[in-house]
């Protein structure tokens, strides 16, 4: 059957459309993206405005008419941290389905840990062992670890790349105080978490998604995208905390010219980096494997656990 994942995320709504059945690997068959970075549209109450409902309510159009184009049977539309974290959530929700007929599902932080865990444990099998599954987001970053499918510690952290650029970083270079003072805040959140893992034992395999991991992990040398999704493609730390002062003294347009970097994720780059870093030295990971599939991935694989047989 046809399937479509709807992500309204905390920078794009992007709907995947995927081939599916239970017990066969998803063929991705179309996609559909679109700019939105909901996190940066919060007005001082920590709400999501009339405009920004608008224009959200105009994406998602779009992609249901998307999703319909391409005879998809089962949409699975979702929200994570930007509208989760809205104070006047309820009512953004209600605004979208009363104008689209789309309900979207509001994800929980740790949910979010657990299915893109999900995905990258069927994505590397049961003989990548014990997994460390990271992903930063634009509103928030994930951790999870386990040796099943069900991770056994998952958590998610306010420290997505787009939040903290618009709370932290606000000049184009930033200035060395304000990144100085971000880097503290990013490990001290972090440094919380530690803990909570570390008395689980060293992970066999590190693994990270998202955008701003692909990003980082080709600018340290990593194969391009155009190569496949099979390349195997890792991102060291050394090699990232060579970039992070580099960045760090980039206009956002200069970012948006080294290989790897859209022009819409350049601006929030540096704050990624650097919370990449900070993910990476305190879990004492030397090095860690992108995985391709992440989040979308994992609500379709759970879907289709709960279809069984057919």
């Amino acid at each position: 059957m046809r399937l479509g994942v709807l992500d309204v995320g905390s920078n794009t709504v992007h709907l995947l459309v995927v081939d599916a059945h239970p017990g066969a690997r998803p063929l991705p068959a179309h996609s559909h993206k679109a700019d939105l970075r909901l996190a940066q549209l919060l007005d001082g109450d920590g709400a999501i405005g009339s405009e920004g409902v608008d224009r959200l309510i105009t994406v998602v159009l779009d992609a249901r008419q998307a999703a319909e184009d391409k005879g998809v049977e089962d949409l699975l539309p979702f929200a994570t941290s930007a509208v989760r974290e809205a104070s006047n959530a309820d009512q953004v929700l209600a605004r979208v389905e009363e104008a689209t007929g789309v309900r979207l599902q509001v994800l929980a932080g740790a949910e979010e840990a657990r299915l893109t865990f999900l995905a990258a444990r069927r994505w590397f099998g049961w003989s990548a062992g014990k997994l460390l599954v990271l992903d930063i987001g634009g509103g928030s970053l994930e951790i999870a670890y386990g040796m099943d499918e069900e991770p056994d510690a998952a958590v998610s952290l306010p420290l997505g790349a787009g939040r903290l650029t618009a709370a932290w970083l606000p000049g184009d270079p930033p200035e060395p105080a304000d990144v100085k003072e971000l880097r503290r805040h990013v490990r001290a959140r972090i440094a919380r978490t530690v803990g909570e893992f570390s008395r689980l034992g060293a992970p066999d395999h590190v693994v990270a998604t998202s955008k701003t991991f692909r990003q980082l992990a080709r600018l340290a040398g990593a194969a391009r995208s155009a190569e496949g999704l099979y390349v195997q493609r890792e991102l060291k730390r050394e090699s990232l905390e060579a970039w992070v002062p580099r960045l760090a003294g980039m206009t956002a347009a200069e970012r948006s010219d080294l290989p790897g970097v859209s022009a819409g994720r350049a601006g929030q780059l540096l704050a990624g980096a650097l919370v990449a870093e900070g993910v990476m030295d305190l879990f004492d990971v030397e090095v860690l494997e992108i995985c391709p599939w992440a989040l979308r991935e994992g609500v379709i694989l759970r879907r289709l656990d709960h279809m069984g047989p057919q």
